[in-house]
């Protein structure tokens, strides 16, 4: 009978039992071994086999046949490390498992302060076979290390040399000093970058990476590989290669490193740190900037020199060298100071040279973490073009914080709103309520958002005043005269009158200089009606002389507009002024309005908005409702770049105690003032304005000129990548050529040399000035009935004489040949006509003009000499509703409108009168209420005369450019996107006819645009009464009745003109939608009751 083997000799079976497991397969033999270790009653005796083929493989006789023959090998430290004072580690190493350049990544960490991982919550991307974790969580004692790699083979190996390294040999756990084992401290997971930290929601104080850099030379394979089916030798030689990421740093092998920090920047903590090992044959801008442009501040800690492989491919970087300006930097072996490109080192290489690259370890920090976080939040929703542009790189840290606190603002807009919300005329109340709260905080003035109205820019708040009041006479400031129309600053005629009540209201203007002494003599002998005047650097000092001259323009009776812009600083330390002083103790009197147009911003110099204050309730109203008239509204966005500047001002200031000093009242004002023009206030009166929500109720609004349809993603990124890009070229902002592709596609209307193509911020902004043409030349602006009201009322505003062009219902309201020739026929002699048609899609019937009609239209108005403004801003989303009137035929979505403008205007060539076409890039593109306007045409005194005086900012200029190029590009994302809202339109129109008509209405009918024409025909002449609202219903009166029953606000017939017919805009956001028509249905209920009366 053979004797019991000893328990050496049981261990030397086992041993060559792995070893032959392993032989076979190491990474079959490992799995099983990691299943011993992990369990508890196998664990200390794996741990005991671990240790003794640990002894086996160090035998020196083992040498390098023992890792050819068992595919593995178990190493110790490099003994420099260990001369350091770092703890011994053993690791086992396999082919196919990356293995980080350790030993120099662990040196350069060891330099940094223990303070950065102990007790910390780090990741380690990359992990290999662990090594690295390991080393960090012996020698710092972090809360927890995660470990993290792609390759579950690798995590695997990991956990073994975490068992290896966290018990001993006996399989008895090693305890630090605060009886923890490195299993306390470690958790190794197979994970996609940080995927893992993310799926788990673990944020993190440290990441650190050692990253491969070189791109695979068969990209097509990495997505393909099964790592549990492959060899280790094949694993071998992909684990040093990483694949295309989608991003800008891909071409330099940078992408896999620009991957995991976008990715870490979402679960750093606020001060935490990101930590990277980087070879540096891309050359070290290019590796700085990777981080510097993605908003970090960064630190060289340490750099070295490694031995390029002998066996690395260079051919991809020879050939980026080749097709690029750029060049890599290797050295000639290690000692080299010079760097050569990468073709040299090919080259080199290939003739028995050996090259080295640098090697740096940077350290990063967020310089915004949450304003940051915020623009990656966005980023990160398939945004690949936009991370790819984005820089967030600065020299100036003033610009830096503006610049980025404004990014962050703008993602979250973009990122919380579906669609542009709703904002009064008067502004946005979030902006006003921050200038309130400016003024209040550094200033110490009180006042309420109420006061203050927002204007696109200082010279259109001074050119509407001006409109409003028509002043015989007005003295303004030289300095603010640039932008007025030039027959203003031209007549000779100054008349001696105290009020307005000339029927052409013409207004002189004479330029004053801005010492105040000189304009009060200025002022009583001229005795102007309106002054607007800035301040000079004295008078700003000295709040007396701003006293003399509110005494002043108080006896003679004049308005007084006073410019503040140059002396508001947006500033933590804003110096104060005469002006500002003299509010903080002293009610506004009714008189004078303070101006303050803001450009001082240090990223965006010609983006600009403005706001008055006054406090005088009647004149603030009436200026808001010159902006819906004459602007139609306030950029949002510019209003949220100053704002955000504003908001950070107000969170800097700490509120000192400070008692509000009782301010004395304003003065009494003499009786002679003058008032708003007669033209002023008619169109006033007679038009039908926006209005706001209430405190207790938000509005339906199906009353207003745009459409509140999602933003389509691809829009959003084109704004956010017009505002984060730097040194954007002047190429880039120019659609001139963007926007004559637009009309000779559309319309075939020609844009030569000869035309000018005029822009501002909405059309109706560009229509007024062509109304102010037609007053200065005498002419009288002839409309169809059931134009869109604000042309309308705006027209009659700037005192502009009129003439309507009959329409019928059954037409669609659109203008017949006949009725035009009439109306031409019929108007006065000796005043030239100027003929408005909206098309190809009328607005507000969403009725169509063929290419046959306007070309009638066109011959009729040439042959009356007159001119003819067609306006195609409501033009772009056509479609094919239930009442299409050509049954069996399909809309011709790619041929529409199918217009042939220069055919038609070279037939009438020689007794033609001059075409201004008039558009909008909005609709068409889907943009959700961002405007941008143009206008074309060959009268060049036009811009002169009537400068534009709120242009589209850069960066929208550059949205829309980007915009029109992937339609015409037939982009298939974006013209699905616009497909997809075409769609939309079509079957909400369908839906509100049926539930207009079921609900008692007679509706016109639609095929194109965002809105509709119907009449309450069952409702007209019913008594109602509801909410502060009692009398017999009709097309004027519906609209309160609606609102102040359901909430429901839609365009009476006062705004249509059209007796009895209002209008209804259906481009609203889904759920608004169906609010809306539960209105419609509610309100026939309450007026008409359960019954079929209806």
């Amino acid at each position: 009978m053979a004797a019991p083997a000893s328990p050496g000799e049981g261990m030397d079976v086992e041993v060559e039992a792995f070893l032959a497991s392993s032989a076979a397969s190491a990474y079959g033999a490992a799995e099983a071994l990691l299943q011993r270790l992990d369990a508890p009653a196998s664990r200390a005796a794996a741990r005991r086999l671990l240790g003794a083929v640990r002894r086996r493989f160090a035998d020196p006789a083992a040498g390098q046949d023992y890792v050819r023959a068992f595919n593995f090998r178990i190493i110790p430290d490099d003994p420099h490390l260990q001369q350091q004072g770092f703890q011994q580690i053993t690791t086992i190493e396999m082919p196919g498992i990356f293995v980080p350049c350790s030993a120099a990544f662990y040196e350069g960490l060891g330099q940094q302060p223990d303070s950065i991982f102990r007790d910390k919550t780090v990741a380690e991307l990359g992990c290999g076979n662990g090594w690295m974790s390991i080393a960090l969580a012996q020698r710092w004692s972090p809360f927890k290390v995660y470990g993290l790699d792609i390759n579950p083979r690798a995590i695997k190996i990991a956990r073994i040399n975490l068992y290896l390294n966290a018990l001993d040999d006996d399989g008895l756990p090693i305890y630090d000093g605060e009886r923890k084992t490195l299993l306390d401290r470690i958790e190794f997971h197979e994970s996609d970058l940080l995927s893992c930290c993310r799926d788990s929601k673990i944020e993190l104080d440290c990441i650190v990476g050692c990253i491969p850099q070189v791109l695979d030379p068969n990209p097509e394979v990495m997505p393909n590989i099964k790592i549990n089916n492959s060899s280790e030798e094949f694993l071998y030689s992909r684990c040093y290669y990483c694949a295309f990421q989608g991003v800008a740093e891909d071409q330099f092998g940078l992408g896999l490193i620009a991957r995991a920090v976008e990715e870490g920047i979402a679960l750093i903590k606020p001060m935490g740190i990101m930590i990277f090992s980087m070879g540096g044959r891309p050359g070290q801008v290019l590796c700085e900037r990777l981080f510097l442009r993605r908003g970090f501040r960064i630190n060289n800690l340490w750099q070295s020199k490694l031995m390029q492989a002998a066996d690395t491919d260079l051919s991809d970087l020879v050939e980026i060298e080749e097709n690029s300006p750029h060049r890599f930097e290797f050295f000639v072996d290690l000692g080299g100071d010079q760097p050569i490109s990468a073709r040299t080192a090919c080259a080199y290489m290939k003739s028995g040279g050996c090259v080295s690259h640098a090697l740096s370890m940077y350290s990063c920090h967020l310089r915004q973490p949450d304003q940051v976080k915020k623009i990656f939040d966005f980023l990160k929703d398939g945004f690949p073009e936009v991370s790819s542009s984005l820089d967030l790189s600065f020299d100036d840290n003033s610009v830096a914080d503006e610049k980025i606190s404004f990014l962050a603002y703008l993602a979250s807009f973009l990122k919380e709103n579906k669609s542009n919300p709703c904002e009064p005329p008067a502004g946005c109340l979030n902006f006003r309520n921050l200038v309130t709260g400016f003024m209040k905080a550094y200033y110490h003035i009180p006042l309420t958002p109420d006061n203050v109205v927002v204007f696109p820019s200082r010279a259109v708040a001074i050119e509407n005043a001006l409109q409003l009041f028509s002043p015989a006479l007005a003295i303004v400031d030289k300095h603010l005269t640039r932008h007025l129309p030039k027959q203003w600053l031209t007549s000779s005629t100054i008349e001696e009158r105290a009020d307005c009540t000339e029927a052409e209201n013409i207004v002189t203007v004479i330029e004053s200089p801005r010492k105040w002494d000189l304009l009060i003599e200025f002022i009583r002998k001229l005795k102007p009606q309106v002054v607007v005047t800035g301040m000079a650097q004295f008078d700003a000092i000295r709040t007396a002389a701003f006293v003399n001259l509110l005494n002043v323009t108080k006896d003679v009776g004049s308005w007084l507009f006073l410019d503040i812009s140059e002396h508001l600083e947006l500033s933590r330390v804003p110096s104060s002024n005469s002006v500002l002083r003299y509010l903080a103790g002293n009610t506004l009197p009714s008189h004078v309005a303070i101006l303050c147009g803001l450009v001082k911003n240090q990223v965006y110099s010609d983006l600009e908005v403005a706001f008055t204050i006054s406090e005088q309730a009647a004149f603030c109203e009436a200026l808001s409702q010159t902006v819906e008239l004459l602007e139609g509204h306030t950029s949002v966005i510019s209003q949220q770049y100053y704002g955000c500047l504003l908001h950070q001002l107000l969170a800097f200031r700490i509120c000192e105690p400070h008692a509000q000093q009782e301010r004395r009242p304003a003065l009494v004002l003499p009786q002679r003032m003058i008032g708003f023009s007669n033209s002023a206030i008619s169109a006033i009166k007679e038009a039908e304005f926006s209005l706001p929500d209430s405190k207790e109720s938000c509005v339906i609004h199906m009353d207003l000129d745009r459409s509140f349809l999602p933003i389509p993603s691809a829009v959003k990124a084109s704004i956010f990548e017009s505002f984060a890009r730097q040194n954007i070229m002047d190429s880039e902002t120019d659609v001139r050529s963007s926007i004559q592709r637009l009309l000779k596609r559309n319309y075939n209307y020609p844009v030569d040399s000869d035309s000018d193509i005029i822009y501002g911020s909405t059309s109706l902004a560009l229509f007024n000035k062509l109304v102010r043409r037609c007053v200065q030349e005498r002419g009288i602006f002839v409309f169809p009935l059931g134009t869109n009201g604000h042309y309308v009322s705006a027209a009659k505003f700037l005192n502009a004489n009129t003439l309507t062009i009959p329409t019928k219902s059954s037409s669609g309201f659109k203008i017949e040949p006949s009725a035009l020739e009439d109306t031409l026929n019929n108007k006065e002699p000796f005043s030239r006509a100027w003929v408005y048609i909206s098309g190809p899609t009328i607005n507000p019937s969403g009725f169509l003009y063929s290419a046959k009609e306007i070309e009638e239209l066109l011959y009729i108005c040439a042959r009356n000499a007159a001119r003819v403004v067609i306006d195609t801003s409501f033009s772009g989303l056509e479609f094919q509703t239930d009442d299409w009137p050509f049954p069996g035929v399909q809309f011709p979505f790619n041929r529409w409108p199918c217009w042939d403008l220069e055919g038609c205007l070279d037939d009438m060539a020689g007794h033609v009168a001059p075409v201004y076409l008039l558009g909008e890039l909005s609709l068409e593109l889907t943009m959700a209420g961002l405007k941008f306007g143009f206008l074309i045409s060959k009268d060049r005194s036009l811009e002169y005369s009537f400068p534009i005086l709120s242009q589209p900012h850069s960066t929208l200029k550059y949205t829309f450019r980007k915009l029109l190029g992937l339609k015409y590009e037939l982009d298939e994302h974006f013209s699905n996107l616009i497909a997809e809202q075409r769609e939309t339109l079509k079957g909400r129109a369908n839906h509100l006819m049926k539930t207009l008509e079921n609900c008692g209405w007679d509706v016109v009918g639609c095929h194109g645009g965002i809105s509709m024409l119907a009449k309450p025909t069952a409702y007209i002449g019913k008594l109602f009464r509801v909410n502060c609202f009692e009398g017999t219903l009709n097309g004027c009166n519906i609209r309160e009745a609606l609102l102040r029953s359901t909430g429901l606000c839609i365009s009476s017939s006062t705004w249509t003109g059209i007796t009895d017919y209002c209008r209804f805009n259906f481009a609203l956001e889904s759920g608004e939608f169906k609010r809306a028509m539960d209105c419609i249905t509610r309100f026939k209920e309450l007026v008409l009751g359960g019954s079929d009366e209806s």
